[in-house]
């Protein structure tokens, strides 16, 4: 009896490690989108590209960001290995600030999460600063 119980756990051992064997991996063109300096209102759609490199099919279980001004979308089918892929990050552009946000992206890749930043900076064309309005300075006159 000792002997089918060791059979069987060196059985289920060796499946185990053959199974870690294959595995998804992804890898951006880049992790970080700058959007630079756009009007308000402007479009605010980006794409991040990825491609499996791995070679077990890549799955995205869930991808959010640090804000609700930021809506991510992920690909709902898993992204075979070889294949490319896109997360479209769509930010509100009504919103007049700095942008600097975070998208994290979680998948079986062999790094699970995956955090990807944009920038920029939104600005309103009907809004000039005080700095722009001067042309000479108080001293001047």
């Amino acid at each position: 009896m000792k002997n089918v119980i060791t059979i069987l756990f060196i059985g289920l051992l060796s499946f185990s490690v053959n199974a870690q064997d294959k595995v998804a991996k992804i890898e951006f063109k880049t992790d970080v989108i700058d959007y630079g300096t756009i009007e308000k209102g402007a479009d605010g759609v980006r794409i991040f590209e990825f491609t499996n490199t791995g070679n077990a099919p890549l799955i995205i279980s869930k991808v959010t960001s640090s804000c609700g001004c930021t809506i991510p979308k992920k690909p709902d089918q898993p992204i075979l290995p070889g294949e490319t892929g896109q997360i479209e990050v769509k930010y509100d552009t009504n919103r007049v600030m700095p942008i600097r946000k975070t998208i994290t992206v979680i998948s079986n890749a062999d790094t699970p999460t995956v955090a990807l930043k944009i920038k920029g900076n939104v600005v309103n064309p009907n809004q000039s600063s005080m700095l722009q309005k001067k042309d000479k300075s108080v001293v001047q006159q």
